[in-house]
């Protein structure tokens, strides 16, 4: 069996996909090492009931073959979990990818190591213990780990004593779970729970929704495709996917945008514009103008239009105050629902509130919250993710002089580009922090870095060059450069995954790059600068060189 690769991949989700695709059609050796039983990522593990994804369908997919892109045929505009994960094997099926993939295996540490140049990657079987670790090598490492894949349960005091079944969204069984006849709890009123809270309410006997703040939703309006629409993208899917591109999360260009101010129409004309956006559902919302992310007083005049719709949706005026979010609208991720606010007028549906009297512990019997003993059957946590980071640092991954990458970013992630970090040479992060990601389609985030990244490994082979890897001071500039985007817009106001403040002891870092359009200018004159910024073979690039 061989053992050494030139690249070694580590997820198989659709950006490990991705990345084997190219690495196979530049001719080089690889293998992915993915923990799973089969391909899908994030579509794999977060089956929970609802789960859908919040970007468009017919844009949610690859663009790198289009044979593809034509043949595969979606069934609705927002696409559910089952069907994204049919189109992910679908894609490892059409391109034989899993003839290079390790299932059910984890890695547990890498190690660059100095004098061969090369990877050591320490792997162990996560069905079969007796087995025991193994270690394969390469010249490359990438980490295609995904953003949303580490989740985060709260271990609450008592958490071994309750005596029914628990769930988490992220890690949900793959027989599903019969909520029938079940007093259930929810625990978190995030994305997933927003997803899955209306139809475990069909299911339970009566359902316990604890929430600790309340978040915006828009309507997501989901249903089928229309044939026309279906056939006028994939006749024009170039245009289609270069028009998405120029927008700032690389989506809804078909739904466009106002670039006009709030407050430079008039309130009439405001509340038509939001009651439109409304209509089209989705994130189109936010796009009803064009300084609802920068300006305060702009972002009031959208928030008070959601607040209301809440007011009129939910019949009960005391809940439908607590289900009213009072941040900023968008500094959390925005939610896309099918039905979340009218839940709470059923009969069996209960809202607690958790941000005064919070939960104190779990008991054999249930939870306690605000003095209040709750009695359930079934505890499901959603609770999210140890976004962007969780995946990487849960791996012992170890640079030049042995530095651990949890020593590296003891004050945060630091990387550049978010791709490279400095003192791991040939390591690379597919949409990792410091890149636009999560704020964005990761289908087409994933892509523009596949291809950097194949690129870079490329002219490293046509310049007979060995390493190469960012340089402290380009990745410490690119840090501030993220924050400092951040700083001029509202989406710092509040504390949200996106600055990891859901993960206690997290350092308050906002992660994501905001701007599509602008990140993917900046790669390209980093690489027609001859990849200033990093360090090849050991020496930094000198500005103003050319590649």
């Amino acid at each position: 069996m061989n053992n050494s690769f030139d690249v070694i991949i580590v997820g198989a989700g659709f950006a490990g996909m991705a990345m084997l695709h190219r690495v196979r059609q530049m001719g080089l050796t690889a293998r992915v090492v993915e923990r799973a039983d089969d391909v899908g990522g994030t579509w794999y593990w977060n089956r929970y009931p609802g789960a859908r994804c919040d970007v468009e369908s017919m844009e949610y997919s690859y663009q790198f073959d289009d044979a593809l892109q034509q043949e595969w045929e979606w069934t609705e505009r927002y696409a559910a979990q089952p069907e994204i994960l049919r189109y992910a094997n679908h894609v490892a099926d059409r391109f034989d990818l899993r003839r290079d993939i390790d299932f059910d295996t984890s890695v547990t540490s890498a190690t660059f190591d100095e004098s061969s140049e090369r990877w050591s990657v320490t792997v162990e079987p996560t069905v079969d213990s007796s087995v025991g670790s193994s270690t394969i090598d390469a010249r490359f490492f990438i980490l295609a780990v995904g953003c949303l894949s580490s989740t985060n349960l709260p271990e609450f005091d008592g958490h071994t004593s309750f005596t029914g079944e628990t769930y988490h969204t992220g890690q949900w069984p793959h027989e599903g779970v019969d909520f029938a006849g079940k007093r259930v709890g929810v625990i978190g009123t995030g994305s997933s729970a927003i997803q899955s809270i209306p139809i475990i309410a069909e299911q339970a006997a009566d359902l316990t929704v604890f929430q600790r703040t309340a978040n915006y939703a828009v309507p997501a309006h989901n249903g089928p495709l229309d044939p026309s629409y279906v056939a006028d993208v994939k006749e024009n899917y170039a245009d289609f996917r270069a028009q998405n591109a120029l927008q700032s999360g690389a989506f809804g260009s078909r739904l466009g945008r106002t670039d006009a101010s709030a407050l430079s129409v008039s309130d009439a004309e405001r509340q038509a514009a939001y009651e439109e956006r409304w209509s089209q559902g989705g994130f189109a919302f936010m796009r009803a103008f064009g300084d609802l992310s920068l300006n305060a007083d702009s972002n009031a005049t959208a928030a008070a239009f959601v607040r209301r719709k809440i007011a009129e949706i939910v019949v009960d005026p005391a809940t439908a105050e607590l289900l009213t979010p009072k941040q900023t609208i968008g500094c959390k991720r925005l939610c896309v629902d099918t039905g979340y606010f009218e839940t709470f007028n059923r009969d069996d549906v209960t809202l607690v509130d958790v941000s005064d009297g919070p939960i104190e512990r779990l008991t054999p019997r249930g939870l306690i919250a605000g003095g209040i003993e709750y009695e359930l059957d079934t505890i499901v946590f959603a609770t999210g993710f140890d976004a962007m980071t969780g995946s990487i640092l849960r791996i012992d991954i170890r640079g030049r002089a042995g530095i651990g990458i949890g020593d590296a970013w003891e004050a945060g992630p630091i990387t550049y580009l978010g791709l490279s970090v400095a003192g791991f040479p040939n390591m690379f992060t597919i949409s990792g922090p410091g890149s636009p990601s999560v704020l964005t389609n990761m289908i087409v985030s994933i892509e523009q870095h596949v291809g950097w990244i194949g690129d870079c490994i490329e002219h490293l082979g046509a310049n007979g060059n060995t390493t190469i890897e960012a340089t402290a001071s380009a990745a410490d500039t690119w840090v501030d450069h993220v924050n400092g985007i951040a700083d001029m817009t509202l989406f710092t106001g509040c504390n949200s995954w996106y600055l990891g403040a859901n993960i206690p002891g997290k350092k308050r870092v906002f992660m994501p790059l905001l701007g599509y359009p602008p990140y993917v200018e900046i790669c390209e004159q980093v690489v027609a600068d001859g990849y200033v910024g990093f360090a090849i073979d050991g020496a930094a690039v000198p500005a103003g060189s050319s590649s």
